[in-house]
């Protein structure tokens, strides 16, 4: 139909617009999809046969159309190995080397077969799910599986990594036939999405297979597959992969196929790798580091350390030293857009050096990356051999070099070996090298909060060595940690609590006494052992006369910002307690005595406690002595043993009514009847009362005629009351019919009353008199209104409008 001409007068004619085509959405399913042919295509692939290009093997058209968009046309050696074995649905446990397109190896098979089946639309369900140890990786993938697909294939695919709005995904998972995902967030979504249904899911992709099977993703893993269908196809990749019958059984796999494409190599890495290590001291790292950028500024270079605090710490200290190189950093605490954000511009930059942890080690493809730099040692060969890959990618060359602590030598490179790692040992031009304690050192006095990062930077680097499983590489008692403190720009070594031994918490417990006397002693000579060191204190033992330096003032300097409470912790000493700071302790508000690093306030006696304490002493009762180094014992009331009192942490706990009531046992719930009398909620009857009611059998059979008895009384006040009710309504309707039989036609009664509303006035207690007498009051009608005299007259007015809304209501009465 054509549209209506235009109204609006013109010079020219118009032409008639034509018709919009209404646009029609593209058909989920569509008719034309040979299936069959290919099935047949699939089914006569030989898996063993040499391919050389996708061409050659029998993929859909849209695939082939998205391949050729992305300029993917030869198959690696996993690709030309693993897609023909998936493509017939067999379990694949592929590994190859870093860089050599396993993503295609598994996207590709995901396609096809999800093609074949024609699983397409929300009604289809969820059809393959890709799973990723990192959000990086995930996004990564989830870019391929745009490129490849978006050349026909219908497929609903999405991408679930957290850091995003959780209602968003449960409302787009739905519609989902692939899903790229981490387990943590697709797990949350497992358990807490109602409806989020994975009963037709048909492969399960694991990418990076060695890291998400080892101990942290265990859990994870173990209840992802719990939700999975056991008929599926389980598909492994990684450039490490795992082989312990464990991994497998927990995944369920039939029969695999283990594709290696290296196996035979001589090296795990690839040869366009030019791998080699220095060695560095601990308190000599970032002074390499410093002089490596100063010398690379045209490079692109990405560091890896051990924890995002150092990342932070680092990526902080030398942007404000300006090395003349962009420095950008990445960690897993940073949000979600900043990582996409910062990956991103790596990804972009020509020259460039990313600070990075082992977030980005796996799986990413950053491109032309020159050199690898590990500033801190990885925990394992494997976490090597992934760090190292993510440069000389698709056979291009880089480069990667290794720091390592002297202690660290032999071990690492034993593990190096035994993975076929080849790597070569260089030398430091000292000449080139340039040091960069004395700036950081002036960088951390300036600012309070570098110093902050400093010291966190310093524990987690110590913490991450102790946790190490491989103690002949990683020697925690050999690092020369004063140093590396003093490395880092810090005045001294924050506190490590785990570095002190084993007998911490023995001497946390011990009485205060004993171990204010020990204390006493040892802070009289400070041993090498205190990682804050013995000039900590000598501020406070200087005369008033002398001379204070910059350091002194360094040593007394406190942190004013945010960051105060926390930063007192890590620079509080390893042996003080709460028992040592007046400011936090003191009852009697007595100054300790600032001679001594221990001290023992005056020891308040528990019952002193207690009459100060008004609101507490209903609560406990008067302590008792004992012998045992001057402990006290207090009972209170309720409690099932007396409490112990060795310590100011013990009489501390007489003040809190929280803690005291887990002390004492718990009490019992009672209820009360109609009397007021308190009962428990169940009380049962001992044996020998219930014996004395008689046997089991007789004590059933006089309940049972009781209760039948009682039943048979209710029943007969039931049907009695049923009975009158009935007899009431039969009345009331014969007294009804009677009335109509009377008045006739049963419409007019006498008087000219209604039948209907006489009912209804009865009906509502209201008598026929006083209807009657009811006179309702005639409603005076106003101005406006018409009126008729009683005797059928003419119609009359009522007087002339006076106010404003009297005129409005006439002028509406003339209008309508």
């Amino acid at each position: 139909m054509p549209a209506a001409a235009s109204l609006a007068p013109s010079s020219k004619p118009s032409k008639p617009t034509k018709p919009k085509k209404q646009v029609r959405g593209q058909k989920r399913k569509r008719e034309d999809v040979d299936v069959e042919a290919l099935q047949q295509a699939v089914a006569a692939l030989d898996a063993k046969a040499d391919h050389t290009s996708f061409d050659s093997l029998p993929l859909s058209e849209p695939t082939k159309a998205g391949l050729k968009s992305a300029h993917f046309t030869t198959l690696t050696d996993i690709q030309r190995r693993a897609i023909p074995l998936a493509l017939k649905g067999c379990d694949i446990l592929g590994a190859a080397k870093t860089g050599s397109g396993k993503t295609l190896a598994f996207l590709v098979p995901v396609l096809e077969n999800l093609y074949r089946a024609q699983c397409v639309g929300a009604d289809a369900g969820l059809g393959a799910m890709i799973v990723s140890p990192t959000r990086e990786l995930a996004i990564q993938i989830f870019e391929v599986l745009k490129k490849v697909g978006r050349k026909g294939h219908l497929f609903a695919a999405g991408l679930i990594i957290g850091g995003k709005s959780l209602q968003e995904e449960r409302d787009g998972l739905a519609r989902m036939n692939i899903v790229v995902c981490t387990p943590g967030r697709i797990l949350q979504h497992l358990s807490q999405t109602a409806g989020f249904n994975v009963d037709s899911l048909q492969m399960l992709v694991l990418d990076e297979a060695d890291r998400i099977l080892d101990m942290g993703f265990q859990r994870d893993v173990d209840a992802i597959i719990e939700y999975l269908p056991q008929d599926r196809q389980t598909v492994l990749f990684s450039a490490t992969q795992t082989k312990r019958v464990a991994d497998l059984a927990r995944l369920s796999l039939r029969d695999p196929e283990y594709i290696s494409v290296h196996e035979a190599a001589t090296t795990a890495t690839p040869e366009t790798l030019q791998q080699n290590y220095i060695i560095t001291p601990l308190p000599e790292k970032l002074d390499t580091l410093w002089s490596f950028l100063q010398a690379s500024k045209k490079s692109k270079i990405l560091v890896f350390l051990s924890s995002g605090k150092q990342v932070r710490f680092v990526y902080e200290a030398f942007r404000h030293m300006q090395p003349g190189i962009p420095l950008l950093h990445l960690h897993g605490r940073q949000k979600q857009t900043a990582r996409l954000e910062i990956t991103h511009r790596f990804s972009a930059a020509s020259n460039s050096c990313l600070f990075a942890t082992d977030v980005v080690a796996r799986g990413l493809d950053f491109p032309a990356v020159d050199w690898v730099v590990q500033v801190d040692c990885p925990e394992d060969a494997d976490t090597y051999i992934h760090r190292v890959g993510r440069t000389a990618r698709y056979e291009r060359e880089g480069r990667a070099v290794l720091f390592l602590e002297p202690s660290e030598e032999a071990g690492m490179l034993a593990r190096l070996e035994q993975k076929r790692v080849p790597i070569e040992r260089i030398g430091v031009k000292q000449k080139k090298q340039t040091s960069i304690k004395n700036q950081l050192q002036n960088m951390c006095f300036k600012d309070p909060s570098l110093k902050y990062l400093g010291q966190k930077a310093f524990v987690s680097y110590v913490k991450s060595i102790y946790v190490q499983k491989d103690k002949n590489v990683f020697k925690i008692g050999e690092l020369p940690l004063e140093e590396y403190a003093a490395s880092l720009g810090l005045p001294g070594a924050p506190k490590i609590k785990f570095v002190k031994g084993d007998d911490a918490k023995a001497r946390k417990n011990a009485p205060r006494q004993e171990f204010a006397t020990d204390s006493e002693e040892d802070a009289e000579e400070p041993t090498d052992g205190d990682l804050t060191g013995a000039m900590k204190h000598a501020p406070k033992n200087l005369k008033e006369d002398a001379v204070r330096t910059k350091y002194d003032r360094m040593f007394e300097r406190r942190n004013q910002d945010v960051l105060a409470d926390h930063y007192s912790k890590l620079i509080r000493d390893d042996d003080s307690d709460d028992s040592a700071h007046p400011e936090a302790d003191n009852l009697e508000g007595e100054q300790v005595a600032d001679t001594n690093l221990f001290s023992i306030k005056r020891r308040i006696a528990v019952n002193e406690r207690i009459d100060s304490d008004s609101d507490d002493s209903s609560h406990v009762s008067h302590p008792e002595k004992v012998d045992v180094g001057g402990a006290r014992t207090v009972t209170i009331a309720g409690a099932k043993a007396p409490v112990v009192l060795d310590s100011k942490r013990r009489e501390k706990l007489l003040t809190s009514k929280k803690k005291l009531l887990k002390l004492k046992g718990k009490g019992t719930k009672l209820v009360f009847d109609d009397d007021g009398n308190a009962h428990q909620i169940y009380e049962l009857e001992d044996l020998d009362q219930f014996a004395a009611k008689g046997a089991p059998e007789e004590q059933r059979r006089r309940f049972l005629e009781a209760e039948a008895e009682r039943v048979r009384a209710v029943d007969v006040a039931d049907k009695e009351a049923a009975r009158e009710k009935r007899r009431t309504k039969k009345e009331k309707r014969k007294e009804r019919e009677r009335v109509e039989e009377e008045d006739g036609e049963g419409v007019v009664l006498q008087g000219g009353q209604d039948a209907l509303a006489n009912f209804i006035a009865d009906a509502e207690g209201v008598s026929v008199e006083e209807e009657e007498d009811y006179v309702p009051t005639k409603r005076q009608k106003k101005w406006f209104e018409k009126e008729v005299d009683s005797d059928g007259g003419a119609e009359r007015r009522r007087e002339e409008p006076e106010t404003l809304e009297d005129m409005e209501t006439l002028a509406s009465e003339l209008l309508g």
